[in-house]
């Protein structure tokens, strides 16, 4: 008798009704070599408990849906989660952390994309390009002085793989930089001193550029508040490009206001997409885009590949790569 071939669910979002069918899943390119090795279930949300029934892995390419926690109940065989993003807050509910199911994430994929947008987030600031543009549509010729990068300061929040590597692309450029996690070190190898996240308004003051790269967790919810925004150098740069979350949105929008925060670079907001009537769309120094930083030409042929070959690991009975300590909700650095 042949054994039976094991089952992976493939979580997909439906395509947005203004461009495709509606009816179409959105699935991903690339998983046929482990079609030919598993019986794929590819399936929405509201699709999600039958198809999880009988199933050892699920794929998570909807990776913000919160559907699993509803089907949770059906997946009487689950042992492995990957998800196609770093981070993976909207799986870490209480069933799933106190279960024996393996979770991986996308670490890896996104690591560079993001240095490089906050980069140029610096430099765009620095170098004033949104006054250049505002000149430019007024055709008006308005000669004046910039910044130089080279020799400022950033405090990087998140000592991960999205952090560390910011911190070498930072560094490259001449930026003296720090970071802020849970234990304070020093001689780390990307950030040099690592100062105590949990003590962040007593740290935080020293530095131009100020970047999260946090995952979301209990710790960092609300981590950037009244306190850490007051206690910031004049004139300095927020970004953020770890969770909104972590951010206290109206303590942002009144630090801006009264000009202690000289900018803010934001990625990631509380509420996406951000509410119209937000008044941060509206703040000359407030640069907005949407959810993108990490979202290169070829990130999900890349994330598809990276399931695929984590996928031949585990058919193999190979230790998985990118796993997630569902205590602490992000792959931890050995």
């Amino acid at each position: 008798m042949t054994a039976a071939r094991p089952i992976i669910t493939v979580l997909c979002p439906r395509a947005e009704a203004e461009t495709q069918d509606p009816d179409q899943l959105q699935r991903p390119e690339g998983l046929e070599p482990i079609e030919g090795l598993a019986e794929v279930r590819y399936t929405d949300a509201a699709g999600l408990g039958s198809a999880l029934e009988g199933a050892q892995a699920l794929f998570l390419w909807d990776f913000f849906s919160p559907a699993v926690q509803q089907a949770w109940p059906q997946a009487d065989s689950l042992e492995w989660i990957h998800v196609a993003a770093a981070g993976v807050d909207a799986l870490m509910f209480e069933d799933l952390c106190r279960s024996e199911v393996t979770v991986t994430n996308a670490q890896g994929i996104f690591d560079r994309p993001i240095a490089e947008y906050v980069l140029a987030a610096i430099f765009a600031h620095a170098k004033d390009f949104a006054g250049s543009l505002r000149h430019q549509q007024n055709r008006r010729w308005v000669h004046r002085e910039t910044q130089q990068v080279q020799g400022t300061s950033a405090l990087i929040i998140g000592t991960g793989a999205i952090g560390r590597e910011t911190a070498r692309l930072l560094r490259a450029v001449g930026i003296l930089v720090t970071g802020a996690g849970r234990t304070a070190r020093e001689q780390d190898p990307d950030f040099g001193t690592v100062v105590e996240s949990a003590d962040l308004p007593s740290h935080i003051g020293g530095f131009d550029h100020i970047i999260n790269a946090a995952p979301l967790t209990a710790q960092t919810t609300g981590l950037i508040g009244e306190q850490s925004l007051a206690a910031v150098r004049p004139g300095a740069h927020l970004i953020n490009i770890g969770r909104g979350e972590s951010v206290d949105e109206a303590a942002l929008v009144r630090a801006l206001q009264d000009g202690g925060l000289g900018r803010a670079t934001l990625d990631v907001f509380a509420q996406e997409p951000l509410p119209t009537d937000s008044p941060l769309w509206t703040m000359d120094s407030v640069t907005i885009s949407a959810h993108m930083s990490g979202d290169v030409l070829g990130w999900r042929t890349a994330l598809a590949e990276q399931f695929v070959q984590n996928a031949r690991r585990w058919l193999d009975g190979a230790e998985l790569r990118n796993i997630v300590d569902t205590a602490k909700g992000y792959v931890p650095r050995h």
